[in-house]
């Protein structure tokens, strides 16, 4: 069956009835963690929310391509958000936090700002596809409607510049032309399903088929939302191309409101350059290309500085006729390099030597230089109170600290063993 949010992708509102509620549960990831979720499987008489698992443009080529779902609709079941909407075979299933009672009527209301960028993306897939492939030969391998752009994966090892050109006026022009973009329902055997594109049925497929056709443009099997007319596209902006896998080539995206957010994205950034660069726009370039110089220049001189403050702080040390023979030195600049230029400088098989560079209280790099049996041994506690990681040999133990905040408890542990170690000796 078609649903009602096929049949008329432009609904916004619809009252329907529930068919089943069962308890289950929605696996999903949030910040970055996965939760599972638990709550209510709802089956309805109809619904407009569009449910995931179907929705791809297909080619009837060889070799089998892939093609990636339209994501589902957001948006209520009376008050109670819809989380998930998937296809299981004819029906769409609604998952929902809330228990909904079998036969009960519903009012159901779609996201329509996502509903609407979901339509724009897929109609201008299927336009650029089919341009793409009249006029260029490109056939479509595959395609993704993400969150922020979209991606067509074409058969072709490049895309030279003059052909993105044309293909991005091309399709323009037949937005501007406002071509209507009709829904077919035919039966399975209808003689006319033989001459549209396919890739196939899905296995649990059942009712009519749903062809989806740009007037003189192009006509595909696809069961995702779409506009009525492609001036409803507003406009489509090809950001360029990458290089995609096995010898193909990735066509990158946007249409209508998703240009529109882009360009004021775009001119917001834009207006901060100018500020901190003090620059027009046209001289952003030349302008940072600049900064990147000075830094790159700044870098080799405080590199260049730090070794020498390196050789000054062993030389003090060896020099000072009170030094003993522990050392121990934290500075917030500096690398590995910058320690073990000291701990080169500094003779380690008479004096311990431990040294620290990062944020004091937060994460760094260590090194502990002395004889080789006193900093094999207290090496690993030293990682431990550091909460690190690191390893050693040949009388240096070195690596990263999580935390310097416990700096302190390290010197204790190392002059309070160093000390037991050298009255051992004597």
């Amino acid at each position: 069956m078609a649903f009602q949010c096929q049949r008329d992708c432009y609904m916004k509102e619809f009252t329907t009835s529930v068919v089943s509620c069962c308890p289950a549960e929605l696996k999903q990831e949030v910040n970055g963690k996965k939760e599972t979720l638990k709550g209510f499987n709802v089956k309805l008489q109809d619904t407009i929310l569009f449910p995931e698992g179907g929705g791809q443009v297909s080619w009837n080529h060889t070799p089998p391509f892939l093609f990636l779902h339209q994501p589902d609709d957001h948006g209520l079941i009376g008050d109670v958000p819809v989380l998930r909407v998937t296809r299981q075979g004819p029906d769409a299933i609604h998952f929902l936090s809330s228990l909904l009672e079998v036969g009960q009527e519903v009012h159901v209301k779609v996201d329509w700002e996502r509903r609407f960028d979901h339509m724009q993306q897929h109609s201008g897939q299927h336009l650029i596809t089919a341009l793409a492939d009249t006029f260029f030969g490109f056939k479509t391998t595959s395609w993704e409607l993400g969150r922020q752009r979209s991606t067509i994966e074409l058969d072709t090892p490049s895309v030279k510049p003059a052909q993105l050109q044309a293909l991005e006026e091309a399709v323009n022009e037949k937005i501007r032309e406002h071509v209507p973009v009709s829904v077919q329902l035919l039966s399975i055997d209808d003689p006319a399903v033989e001459k549209v594109r396919s890739r196939g049925l899905p296995e649990d497929h059942a009712g009519p088929i749903r062809i989806v056709d740009i007037e003189g443009i192009d006509a595909n099997m696809c069961c995702g939302t779409h506009v009525s007319n492609l001036s409803h596209l507003q406009v489509i902006k090809l950001l360029g191309t990458e290089k995609g896998k096995k010898n193909k080539t990735n066509l990158i995206f946007l249409a209508g409101n998703r240009v529109l957010k882009y360009a004021e994205k775009s001119y917001s950034i834009e207006r901060s350059l100018v500020s901190l660069l003090k620059t027009g726009p046209d001289e952003h370039v030349e302008a940072v290309d600049k900064l990147q110089k000075s830094v790159k220049l700044l870098q080799k001189t405080n590199l260049s500085l730090l070794r020498d403050m390196a050789v000054l702080i062993a030389q003090n040390f060896n020099n000072d006729p009170q030094k003993g023979n522990f050392f121990s030195l934290h500075k917030k600049e500096g690398d590995n390099e910058f320690m073990n230029i000291i701990a080169n400088e500094i003779n380690t098989e008479e004096t311990l030597v431990f040294l620290t560079v990062g944020e004091e209280k937060g994460p760094g790099l260590f090194v502990l230089a002395g004889p080789c049996g006193l900093v094999a041994e207290m090496g690993p506690r030293v990682l431990e109170i550091l909460q690190g990681k690191g390893a050693g040999k040949n009388g240096r133990f070195q690596g990263k600290a999580n935390s310097l905040a416990r700096r302190g408890e390290v010197e204790a542990f190392l002059q309070q063993n160093f000390k037991h170690h050298t009255s051992e000796e004597e």
